[in-house]
């Protein structure tokens, strides 16, 4: 069975009443923000008609930054992906990314980025990389960290096989290209029309994760549950079709989830990319919350947040549209 629900809403600042009456201290703390898709452009309209207001959004991500610092006490900061917008003009992409890389040095404390579908239409990955500081080999972008005995968060690359970001000759974009090929018959491979059900997540707007990164992610989990660690997966795309729109998973999300599955030690998932956000929890007891985008902020709104973590939940703190979320784990 699957329990899908809405995410609870909350004043900010009170989140987690129950949590805080337990009077147990947070493990750790950190912030969280997704698709800020900043661009110098006057505001537009999504394919579905919501506005979008591009230059707007980097008063979102100014606003967040002040609010972490002020708080004192977030250990870092996760941004879930398209930090420019695919609109942006290709000779500003470089000084857009950079431009709002800069805000988020502002932090007082390290920012974690994942690449995002828009990033990849601004900038090749190897650009990327180097300039949100992603620890990498080879160009991709996935790895993992430990900041404390008892937690330990898993960066996915949702664009490892993808038809943007790499060469036109590299083979996980031909692999990308064929996967398409195979599964979207529309000439417009962005194009969902004739798909059903979960088949519109095969979109070129979206990926996948290739056999590597499976094995690396295969091995992570299983060192983290020989250290009795509780593990925070995060992607740009969702992994979970109760948290999020048919057309925004993963291309191979229910793979990734088998490899999950196998292990307990996997709490949370969480990823940006569906603007709209959403909360699931899937049959084995894992949470799995989208975040609500900055872009589509009007001015006066704020889609920001941060999160504690404690032994056995997540509590979302979230600011104006963010809605705030407790996330209990199952075992």
């Amino acid at each position: 069975m699957k329990i899908v629900f809405k995410a609870a809403t909350y004043v900010m600042g009170s989140a987690s009443t129950l949590a805080s009456a337990q009077g147990s201290q947070p493990l750790l703390s950190f912030g969280v923000i997704s698709d800020v898709q900043y661009a110098d452009i006057s505001d537009g309209r999504s394919f579905m008609g919501v506005p979008r207001y591009y230059r707007h959004s980097i008063v979102i991500l100014q606003r967040a930054v002040q609010k972490w610092n002020h708080q004192g006490k977030l250990k870092f900061v996760i941004n879930f992906g398209d930090i420019v917008d695919g609109f942006c003009p290709k000779d500003q992409s470089l000084a857009s990314v950079k431009k709002v890389v800069g805000e988020f040095e502002k932090f007082n404390g390290p920012t974690h980025h994942l690449i995002g579908n828009h990033c990849l239409y601004n900038l090749p990955r190897d650009k990327l990389i180097h300039l949100l500081k992603i620890p990498s080999l080879d160009r991709h972008a996935y790895y993992d960290f430990s900041p404390t005995p008892e937690y330990r968060f898993v960066i996915l690359d949702g664009y490892d096989i993808s038809a943007i970001g790499w060469p036109e000759s590299h083979p996980n974009t031909l692999e990308a290209l064929k996967f398409l090929r195979e599964r979207n018959p529309n000439t417009d491979k962005n194009s969902p029309v004739g798909l059903k059900g979960l088949e519109r997540r095969f979109l070129m707007f979206n990926g996948g994760i290739g056999r590597e990164q499976i094995e690396w992610l295969d091995d992570v989990l299983q060192d983290a549950t020989k250290l009795k660690q509780n593990v925070v997966v995060c992607c740009h795309l969702p992994l979970d079709p109760g948290a999020v729109s048919q057309e925004a998973l993963l291309w191979n999300y229910d793979e990734v989830m088998d490899v999950i599955h196998k292990y307990k030690c996997v709490k949370v998932c969480l990823a940006g990319h569906n603007h709209g956000g959403g909360h699931s929890v899937d049959a084995h007891g894992i949470h799995h919350r989208t975040f609500e985008a900055a872009l589509e902020c009007p001015p006066g709104t704020d889609a920001f947040g941060y999160i504690d973590a404690y032994h056995n939940r997540l509590s979302l703190f979230g600011t104006g549209r963010m809605e705030s979320t407790d996330m209990y784990f199952s075992n």
